[in-house]
């Protein structure tokens, strides 16, 4: 268990030419910059208590065990900032071998952040959610399951769920093969979950030194109506994702 304490600064403005680049959105909210208005900033302060269960013995290649965590992060209120708001995210994690099977492992999690002004102005914007990419919902990109702005552009929400599962089974020497599904879903309003996304796929694992190096191949089974990825609209309903380590 742990307590901590939040005092954080931020002021930025982006400039046009980022702004009118689509390729360089995920950029931009990768570094916490809101790309809807070009400018934002203000203090944080906030308190924070996070709890924390692990009885897996290799976080990179977990093959057995459990955990879980529990976040609770609270600002505004007698705490000096600009911002207001509660967040409370929550993660559990469960791995069994099942002889020559292999490991299944499954992942769930689910986050809210409340904010008290009615207009999101009391949440800054990296704290918002998103979900998408190579740890994420694999079917899509980093970033690219969220609530969407009028033209169908990711723009964050206050609500998350996520979940996943998958079946590592070994091949030969140090190769596997995986077979997982993944579901979730980002809501614009804090405490609501939106009906959720879905992919299947499949990988491949090769055991290195450093964790196992990752190959997964995803397929959106209800894409996401209306969703601009690099400024046009998505119509590759599959990704390919290249990482190290598992996918949790």
């Amino acid at each position: 268990m742990s307590l901590g304490l939040i005092s954080e600064d931020e002021s930025y403005v982006i400039s046009e030419a980022a702004l009118n680049d689509p390729t360089f959105r995920n950029q931009l909210i990768a570094l916490g910059l809101d790309p809807r208005n070009g400018e934002g900033g203000g203090r944080v302060g906030a308190l924070t208590f996070d709890y924390h269960r692990s009885t897996t013995p290799n976080i990179l290649d977990s093959q057995r065990g459990s955990m879980v965590q529990f976040h609770l992060e609270r600002a505004g209120s007698f705490l000096a900032g600009e911002f207001d708001y509660t967040e409370i995210t929550f993660e559990s994690r469960y791995y069994k071998t099942i002889g020559r099977l292999g490991v299944v492992a499954a992942r769930g999690r689910i986050g809210t952040i409340d904010g008290v002004g009615p207009d999101n102005t009391d949440v800054p914007f990296f704290k918002f959610y998103f979900l998408g990419g190579s740890n994420s919902l694999r079917g899509w990109g980093r970033f690219e399951v969220s609530p969407l702005s009028g033209s169908g552009l990711p723009i964050g929400g206050h609500t998350m769920v996520e979940m996943s599962s998958e079946l590592r089974t070994p091949l030969f020497g140090k190769s596997s093969i995986v077979l997982f599904a993944d579901a979730g879903s980002v809501a614009g309003p804090a405490w609501q979950v939106d009906p959720l996304r879905y992919d299947v796929g499949t990988g491949l694992r090769y055991l290195t030194p450093v964790g196992p190096f990752r190959v997964d191949f995803a397929v959106q089974l209800n894409p996401i109506p209306g969703l601009l990825v690099d400024g046009v609209p998505d119509t590759r309903h599959w990704r390919v994702h290249f990482s190290l380590g598992q996918a949790f």
